[in-house]
């Protein structure tokens, strides 16, 4: 097993992170830092801080020098921040020290290695936008049209009321409109660039307006302050990433019982197979779905905990950050590359739908005969009367719509044992997800 299923070629098409994957990667790691010191310079020079001459120098070589990340494993070892080990090689493939002295003007390693990681947030963000943004357009679709197919409703695993397969769509994706929608007020209240030197102090930059030029060259939010210790950002970020992952863990768990063996409610294509047992269909990428969100739960609580700095600035909380923030992306992207081909082989099996329905003398009809016996006696006397009905049926094997209508003729009971009149507001909560979903995706 490897140490991480995202990094290994034996699972990487079970745990498929994508384009996000290899913004994690130590050369991309690596570029963006460099991207943030030859933005740096850039601006710098334009402010008169550096020459201008420079200035151009190292934004030049920024995009156009190859470092390697093994070279610089001692170093990182020994400071425990891999930019001084930057600099030096980035200094040194520049072969031009007159310009090179200015590389990383008064700037500290956490200003690189921060912003450079928001360029890399910001990039995952949009992938996943995407990567939603599709999803929720198969589950509109799917949704439109199974709006009113019946199915049984479920709570505490045993069956409840009818509810439709197209409702059961929609509240898979009612959380996943949500999390599309929160997307431009997340990314303008995190995507932050930082640049406030050793301390905070923003002492050595040399001019005040400097942060903010940057945030702008890099296309990033000036924050106005120092954020060494304040994670926040990092934070909601991961925040908004784990209840995705916990949205679509949802859809996972439902389709992995939906689709269990003996009245499979569920089809789904591709599903896995047995080394031993040929008959079986086993739901793998619903069980990645759940799997990926309980690490990330684990992930969550402990970049909760590395939030926690000492003073101006703190070695073991920042490193704490570093081993699980990339997961937990990585995780996420996972999660959605799973999440998109499963939600296009969904498929819902009405014959095997109906069959549920019907099980257990048709009990799920009760409270809808609750009701109309309410309707001509007091609630309770309803209630009870229909109790009595639901202990006879389990005792003797009779429908319940038979015994009902036995003690209570004047009953509709056709229609108040028929699934698809008893729906409620199912089909239009599938219909409102379905239309909601196509305008969403159809935005921006």
């Amino acid at each position: 097993m490897a140490a991480c299923v995202f990094d290994s070629p034996l699972y990487a098409r079970l745990f498929d992170t994508g384009h996000v994957g290899r913004l994690f990667s130590d050369s991309a790691t690596l570029r963006a830092m460099l991207l943030v010191e030859g933005g740096l310079a850039k601006v710098q020079g334009q402010l008169g801080v550096i020459p201008e001459l420079s200035a151009a120098a190292i934004a030049r070589a920024s995009v156009e020098v190859q470092l390697d990340p093994g070279a610089m494993a001692e170093a990182t070892g020994q400071n425990g921040v891999c930019v001084p080990a930057l600099i030096a090689a980035f200094r040194s493939a520049m072969q031009a020290p007159e310009h090179a002295q200015y590389v990383h003007w008064g700037a500290t390693s956490q200003d690189i290695i921060d912003t450079g990681l928001m360029l890399r947030l910001r990039q995952s963000l949009t992938l996943m936008e995407a990567d939603l943004k599709a999803l929720l357009a198969t589950l509109g679709d799917l949704a439109r049209q199974h709006a009113a197919l019946p199915m049984a409703g479920r709570t505490y695993g045993q069956h409840a009321t009818p509810t439709t397969f197209g409702a059961v769509v929609a509240g898979w994706g009612a959380p996943l409109l949500d999390l599309l929608a929160a997307l431009p007020e997340l990314r303008c209240a995190t995507l932050w660039v930082s640049l406030s030197g050793a301390a905070g102090t923003s002492a050595a930059l040399g001019h005040p307006a400097t942060r903010a030029a940057l945030a702008e060259a890099l296309g990033l939010v000036d924050p106005g302050r120092t954020w060494h210790t304040d994670r926040t950002p990092v934070l909601r970020i991961a925040d908004w990433m784990q209840r995705l992952t916990l949205a679509l863990a949802k859809m996972g768990e439902d389709l992995t019982e939906l689709a269990q063996t003996g009245i499979a409610e569920i089809a789904l294509g591709g599903a896995g197979a047995s080394s031993t047992m040929p008959q079986k269909q086993n739901p793998v990428a619903p069980s990645v779905l759940v799997a990926l969100a309980r690490q990330g739960a684990g992930l969550t609580a402990v970049l909760q905990s590395s939030a926690v700095h000492r003073h101006q600035r703190d070695g073991a909380a920042w490193f704490t950050e570093w081993m699980c923030l990339p997961q937990i992306v990585t995780g996420t992207a996972a999660a959605l590359t799973a999440a998109r081909p499963l939600s296009a082989a969904i498929t819902p099996q009405p014959a095997a739908m109906a069959a549920a329905l019907g099980e257990g003398s048709g009990t799920i009809h009760a409270e809808a005969l609750s009701f109309a016996l309410a309707a001509r006696m007091s609630r309770p006397d309803a209630q009870a009367a229909v109790k009595a009905l639901c202990r006879e049926a389990a005792a003797t094997g009779a429908a319940l719509a038979s015994l009902a209508a036995r003690d209570h003729p004047h009953l509709d009971i056709a229609g108040l044992f028929d699934p698809a009149r008893q729906t409620g507001a199912a089909p239009a909560a599938a219909l409102g997800f379905a239309d909601a979903a196509s305008t969403a995706t159809r935005a921006g």
